[in-house]
């Protein structure tokens, strides 16, 4: 298959049936053979009767979730199941351009990129969303290094193969060009694109705690990244050096009581301070061990959170 789309799916009722007539529209005069996955993270609309009702469609799949989960969830759902050589995701709101697929298709196609991430350069949002958007790329673009201007887009297209290593959970869909990269996928580009004003409900996501939130998942997957693996090399060594100022400490006063016969050791506050750096080492350590017992265990599958399936 030439060509999947993922379309996570949230309280969209009325925008469903325009977008799905729009991407077969476009698809028409291109000869790909493609699917198209609608994911219904936990609705309270109409969505799901509506995606129901869409999934007639040959080319047409559908997943639901038991509850609302998230989005990286729900993509992480979509690149488990989508079987195209080119993966598409985009919103459900109207606001991606369904137009826009070919020629994303074609630069991972023809143009040899892993990743190519859509850039809202003319945004229709309100300054709420805005500017704490900008302030969240450009802190991306420095600590990620990766010259995008609009991490969050929610219309990129992917190789296959460079979603077969990833595992999306909480917030991370902002940062698949990191994760992807990452896994060795560095070959990531970006493509100005149409956006359009919502026709249709309100947005889901906040202005000012996109900023603050994403930094945070930022910092997480930075973190994950370098020490995900081996936790006992960030922990273990934060453990000697605790440990070590501490026993030092306790060498000194021992020599200072038993050699020295200057005072009790009980007396002088810097006991208390190397015993305090001991614990804390011993505790760093433990962590340590923790982590690497932990990262054995696999984590949550999104798939298992899946209460209906439609052409799968």
């Amino acid at each position: 298959m030439n060509l999947s789309i993922i379309i996570p799916v949230f309280n969209e009722s009325e925008s469903l049936i325009i977008l799905s007539d729009e991407i077969h529209s476009v698809m028409l005069d291109l000869q790909y053979s493609y699917e198209i996955i609608f994911i219904d993270d936990g609705s309270t609309d109409e969505s799901w009767s509506i995606i129901q009702s869409l999934s007639v469609h040959n080319s047409i799949k559908s997943i639901k979730f038991k509850k609302n989960i998230g989005k990286s969830a729900a993509l992480d759902v979509g690149f488990f199941y989508a079987q195209g050589e080119v993966v598409i995701t985009m919103d459900s709101d109207l606001q991606d351009d369904p137009r826009e697929i070919p020629a994303l298709y074609n630069m991972i196609k023809l143009d040899g990129y892993d990743l190519v991430s859509g850039w809202k350069k003319n945004r229709l949002d309100p300054l709420s969303k805005t500017i704490p958007t900008k302030l969240y790329n450009w802190a991306t673009r420095i600590v990620s290094g990766i010259s995008l201007h609009d991490f969050n887009c929610g219309l990129k297209a992917y190789s296959n193969d460079a979603l077969k290593d990833i595992r999306l959970s909480g917030e991370m869909h902002r940062y698949i060009p990191l994760l992807v990269k990452n896994e060795g996928y560095d070959k990531i580009g970006e493509k100005i694109i149409n956006h359009r004003k919502r026709s249709y409900g309100v947005t889901k996501y906040g202005g000012w705690n996109r900023f603050s939130n994403g930094l945070l998942d930022l910092i997480s997957i930075s973190f994950l990244h370098k020490f995900g693996r081996a936790p006992m090399h960030l922990f273990g060594l934060l453990g000697i050096v605790f440990f070590s100022i501490g026993f030092i400490i306790a060498v000194y006063l021992t020599y200072a009581k038993v050699i020295l016969m200057e005072f009790n050791m009980t007396d002088r506050p810097l006991f208390y301070l190397g015993m305090l750096c001991m614990l804390i080492g011993s505790q760093l350590f433990l962590a340590g061990f923790l982590g690497e017992l932990i990262i054995r265990n696999k984590p949550q599958n999104s798939i298992d959170k899946i209460s209906q399936k439609i052409g799968f």
